[in-house]
């Protein structure tokens, strides 16, 4: 659970900004990156309602894991998009450490 929340703590709040700008101008070329930023958007709900607490993503992530085959950065994308895809990928990975 530490991990979870030291993950939590360091990618948190870039993801809050990236995710809706790189949904913004990848979402036509990309547009399963609009439901990533949906469940994004749930887990980031979850987490604070959870305060420190461990939410329950077991599913968020499970579904994000299938549309983003495994968080594999398609090619021809900005920085943001690879950066948005490893620190929802590290959050994962710790979630289920």
């Amino acid at each position: 659970m530490t991990k979870f929340n030291e993950v939590k703590e360091k990618n948190l709040e870039r993801l809050e900004l990236y995710v809706p700008v790189v949904a913004r101008v990848h979402g036509g070329a990309h547009p399963e990156f609009h439901e990533v930023r949906r469940l994004f958007e749930r887990i980031d709900e979850k987490i604070k309602e959870a305060g420190s607490g461990k939410p329950e993503l077991d599913d968020e992530f499970k579904q994000l894991r299938e549309i983003t085959s495994n968080y594999t950065v398609p090619t021809g994308v900005c920085e943001s998009y690879e950066a948005v895809y490893r620190m929802l990928a590290e959050l994962d990975k710790a979630y289920h450490a």
